[in-house]
This record gives C-alpha cells, structure tokens and sequence, in this order.
C-alpha cells in the first residue's frame, strides 16, 4: 500500500489571530531543532546546500532566513498548532 500523508490540518479551523505571536516562536524552534540536528552531524553554512561537504546555506539564525525558508517553518508550526486544536 503506498503512502498517503495525513491532511487532517486542512480540515481544522484557520487559526485564530492571537496565536500569531505563539506562531512565528514556534516556527523560529523549528528551524532551530533542524539547524541543531545538522550541526550536530557535522554541517556548517555554506553558499549553497552541498551533501558531500555537508554545507547549506539556510543554516543561519531565523532572522536571516529569506522569506520563503521562514514560510516552511511556518507551514509547519501552523500543522502542529492546527493539530493541537482540532
């Protein structure tokens, strides 16, 4: 049987608008639990992602992320926060 990934969050209610701040914290840990994982695999900042000398260029603070690297982080911290809701 092939994989189907759970859409429950797209089933839940948008977020209420207070929760923005609680957001963007929890998107910022994200990106913080990644960049973490990665160092501590031996990966450092690079200009651009290289697998064989474990180099990516997104591993900098949130705040010096582009927008659309923020957007993922984002995306997956409203998924949890939906999830908690439902």
């Amino acid at each position: 049987m092939a994989y189907r990934p759970n859409r429950q969050e797209l089933e839940t209610p948008e977020l209420p608008p207070e929760l923005a701040p609680l957001l963007e914290t929890i998107a910022e840990r994200v990106h913080d639990t990644w960049a973490a994982l990665r160092f501590d695999g031996g990966w450092t900042c690079g200009p651009q992602r290289d697998d064989r000398t474990k180099q990516h260029p997104s591993l900098v603070a949130f705040s010096e992320l582009p927008e659309d690297e923020k957007e993922i982080d984002r995306r997956t911290a409203e998924t949890a926060l939906r999830a908690v809701l439902a």
